[in-house]
């Protein structure tokens, strides 16, 4: 029995990259030895145990054969005979395809590292066109590596354009698709993740939501960059940058302009009551592909409501405080934050306007904080009851916004 840490581990050592999963392939062993060394099975498809100690994963090494459409459909052979190299040469990339041994020397049969210093995400084996989940998985590394340079090899491309056309993107079920969006979400660049799967075609048929974007045109005096595709890459970024590894602002980030596909053209390149439109799409999405409720709740908000937050200063007292109602921060305060991040990544993400400021978020986190200053007790101490309470309340948050925009206004916040 022989054990290699792979995968991950691996080149994210190369790479000079903490690695949060380490795992490991034993080569020539079996089921039942690893069980008299006191390994815990955990694998369903193939035998995959925990150490008994420190409870890091370990494979037994494996070859696999597609026997049906999509990635349900392998059979899966963990015979000891089974080589290290044959079970590297059933991973996606060259750089995931590298094995380190117990003396700390590199196996590298596929040129991982080479790839690795190059900067070039490319497929082990004509084996990757097996399993359509691999082509997200090529975007959502293109999204880790983008800003190291990363490229995907030509040749990578061109078989993932290939599988889309041979339909085996059309396999993939929802909850797979979520899982490697959400994870390219918390990634540093998940613009480079609409990219890749935009170039080999798989984005019009897994978000063709999104897809519509590219092309439309928008107002230049506002947005520079002109493409609404464009700009959505440049939001999701933005919000990457300002919510590094929160996947909910970069959900509600990525939807928030779905409604600017459905403009007619003789509006364009305004965008009337976009925010609107793009509610249904934004449903549509959400629910095609299961994505939790958290999301998709505060992504209609965000796509509605985002404008508000815009002319933020312009606002009366009284549709400021139906804003913070609309987005029931006051039984889910964190939402304040979360809807100031994403409309603030909405204004940067524009050519042009990645370094300006954006006071609104500033004003609308601060109003949500006097308004909850406003408290029931003293209405309840003065004999009102009920309804007459939540009446008295609402009337005074009103007033104290009111007092706010005056005070912002004379100290020279609307400047901005």
């Amino acid at each position: 029995m022989k054990i290699y840490r792979v995968g991950g581990a691996v080149r994210d050592k190369l790479l000079g990259k903490p690695s949060i999963d380490v795992d490991y392939v034993v080569v020539g062993s079996t089921p039942e030895a690893m069980l008299a060394e006191g390994y815990r099975p955990v694998g369903k498809d193939f035998p995959v145990f925990l150490h008994p100690q420190n409870n890091e994963e370990y494979a037994l090494a494996r070859t696999e054969r597609k026997t049906a459409p999509g990635y349900h459909g392998f059979a899966f052979n963990a015979d000891p005979s089974v080589t290290l190299e044959q079970d590297l040469e059933r991973r996606d990339l060259t750089i995931n395809a590298m094995a380190e041994n117990t003396d700390g020397s590199l196996v590298d049969p596929f040129d991982g590292k080479r790839d690795l210093d190059e900067r070039v995400l490319r497929h082990v084996s004509p084996a990757f066109a097996e399993d359509p989940v691999r082509i997200l998985r090529v975007a959502r590394f293109h999204a880790r590596y983008a800003a190291l340079g990363f490229r995907v090899a030509d040749e990578t491309m061109q078989l993932m354009r290939d599988m889309v056309a041979a339909g085996e993107v059309d396999h993939l079920v929802a909850e797979r698709v979520w899982a490697e969006t959400r994870k390219a979400l918390n990634e540093p660049t998940p613009s480079a993740f609409l990219r890749c799967l935009r170039a080999c075609g798989a984005l019009r048929i897994l978000f063709p939501e999104i897809d519509a974007l590219y092309g439309v045109p928008q107002r230049a005096e506002y947005h520079p960059e002109i493409d609404t595709g464009v700009h959505n890459e440049m939001v999701v970024d933005m919000a990457a940058r300002l919510a590094p590894g929160d996947d909910l602002i970069g959900f509600c980030a990525m939807t928030h302009d779905l409604g600017k596909a459905l403009t007619p053209a003789h509006e364009l390149p305004k965008h009337i009551m976009h925010e609107e439109r793009g509610v249904a799409p934004l449903r549509n999405l959400a629910e095609r592909l299961r994505v939790p409720n958290e999301h998709a709740e505060l992504g209609v908000l965000c796509c509605r409501l985002h404008l508000l937050a815009h002319r933020a200063f312009e606002l009366r007292p009284e549709t400021l405080l139906g804003l913070i109602e609309k987005l029931d921060a006051f039984r889910k305060p964190q939402r304040i934050d979360q809807f100031a991040t994403v409309c603030e990544a909405d204004k940067r993400g524009r050519l042009g306007l990645t370094e300006t400021d954006y006071p609104q978020g500033v004003y609308l986190r601060r109003a949500f904080e006097i308004a909850c200053e406003v408290k029931a007790a003293p209405f309840v101490e003065a004999g009102l009851h009920g309804p007459a309470i939540a009446d008295a309340m609402r009337k005074e948050r009103i007033r104290v916004l009111g007092a706010l925009k005056e005070e912002w206004a004379r100290s020279g916040g609307l400047a901005d």
